[in-house]
């Protein structure tokens, strides 16, 4: 067989790239500047948090540029599962937002790099390539907000520290609004294991109802302000 030539290898070795936006404005206003970008090919995208899991399962990009602030489910919470279930995806985050709480709960997250959604497009498209290549790209107001709270020294005590890994991904649920059967399919554990980790989290944060979570969970940035306490 013979070898690619330039052109089809730059085809073939092109980043598959899937966006998450719940502003149809705002994905297609991306899909149009990334469609010009030769090394870039858009596979998807999606409107809400669960469509985002969904499409991220069915279609395995390469990265998926990713907001925070969504209907069903945030980006932030969705990237937290990711990370577990397929850790190859790269995931950047694009947002509005850059509070320290924010910056710092998507480094959390396992994002590999943030972008304020006021970026340019030849950064963005920088930040793509550098995350695909196994860095991490965070923009320059992003990094001087994190940069700074470490200097300063605060510790974020947010009041999650004490909660383990899988137990925040069990608040994160409660506070989008899950039942705990959804969240045992969303998770893959037993409806007796959310049962317990929701018991357990109660005790830890002396908060004993779900919309006491979802409160709590807004508050520090686990989910957007967009999630409803279940009825």
């Amino acid at each position: 067989m013979a070898p690619l030539e330039p052109n089809s290898q730059r085809l073939k070795n092109r980043v598959r790239v899937l966006v998450v936006d719940d502003h149809p404005v705002v994905r297609k206003g991306l899909k149009s500047c990334l469609a010009k970008i030769d090394n870039l090919k858009i596979v998807g995208e999606a409107g809400d948090g669960r469509e985002a899991l969904c499409q991220a399962r069915a279609l395995l990009p390469d990265l998926i540029l990713m907001d925070i602030d969504m209907p069903q489910m945030s980006g932030l919470a969705v990237t937290e599962l990711l990370r577990q279930e397929l850790p190859q995806i790269k995931i950047l985050i694009l947002s509005i937002h850059s509070q320290p709480d924010y910056v710092l709960r998507i480094l959390q997250s396992g994002a590999r790099g943030y972008v304020l959604k006021t970026t340019p497009v030849e950064e963005l498209v920088r930040a793509i390539e550098t995350v695909h290549g196994g860095g991490t790209y965070f923009s320059e107001d992003a990094a001087r907000v994190a940069l700074n709270q470490f200097v300063k020294g605060k510790e974020v005590k947010n009041g999650t520290v004490a909660l383990t890994n899988r137990e925040r991904e069990v608040l994160v649920q409660i506070a989008e609004g899950l039942s705990n059967k959804e969240i045992a399919s969303v998770l893959g554990v037993s409806t007796r294991t959310v049962e317990t980790h929701r018991e357990r989290i109660m005790n830890k944060l002396g908060i004993h109802n779900a919309a006491g979570l979802t409160k709590f969970a807004i508050s520090r940035g686990l989910v957007s302000v967009g999630a409803k306490p279940p009825a």
